[in-house]
């Protein structure tokens, strides 16, 4: 993450070099500004008595910064995939959504090839979210809750294998808690209909499609919450 050297001078500011305070703040949960705020007036006070100190100086990466703050991963799908992710945007604790294409067997697939129902794609979207405020599992519930997962291919007016129910699960994990809340449903009474499958390749999908509902104006059409749980 970062690299180190010494250096014995006169007290002044901390040498940093590669640092962007912008990308810095964007990094969630990181108050380094206020240590350097701090080492900074230290800084002074040793100066102003006349003594040396060593400074160490670092060189930040952004980039890993941010990679080092734990996030989760989840991919579903239920229906067009403008109205998953319109809804999935105002939970807090998503961080991120993707609308993509998963669990078919064509590389790179464009939107005519999914709607052509010839790939084995569906309409999908992968949520990055922080596991501190909301868990895969409230994710998942709040999933069957803004979908129909009775419904088989199809998704409201929208008819067709890509808009079919579908979790694609990450790890074992997420497995085992999708299938408990499936059978949690059928005990309930739903005919569930949802696919649980092993994530395999997502497809962003393109540009046009991401935070349609955002760009476009509207809400969705065949979208919307109904407690289940």
């Amino acid at each position: 993450m970062r690299k180190t050297r010494k250096s014995t001078h006169l007290c002044d500011e901390p040498i940093i070099t590669g640092f962007n305070y912008e990308d810095f703040y964007s990094a969630p949960g990181v108050n380094l500004f206020y240590v350097l705020r701090i080492a900074g007036i230290f800084t002074k006070a040793l100066k102003h008595l006349g003594l040396v100190c060593m400074w160490t100086i670092i060189t930040f990466n952004p980039q890993e910064m941010n990679e080092a703050v734990k996030t989760g991963k989840a991919i579903f799908a239920g229906g067009c995939f403008w109205g998953m992710e319109y809804l999935m945007q105002k939970l807090d604790g998503v961080i991120s959504t993707t609308v993509g294409y998963t669990g078919g067997h064509v590389e790179n697939p464009a939107y005519e090839d999914v709607s052509g129902q010839d790939s084995g794609h569906v309409e999908a979207l992968e949520v990055t979210y922080d596991p501190e405020k909301i868990s895969y599992e409230e994710l998942t519930k709040y999933f069957f809750e803004i979908h129909d997962p009775t419904q088989v291919n199809r998704q409201g007016p929208d008819v067709g294998e890509q808009y079919r129910s579908e979790i694609f699960y990450l790890n074992e994990n997420q497995k085992n808690i999708a299938e408990k809340l499936i059978q949690t449903l059928k005990n309930n009474g739903y005919e569930v209909a949802t696919k649980l499958t092993k994530a395999s390749a997502f497809f962003p999908a393109e540009g046009y499609h991401q935070d349609y509902y955002e760009k476009a104006g509207g809400v969705p059409y065949c979208h919307s919450y109904q407690k289940r749980f």
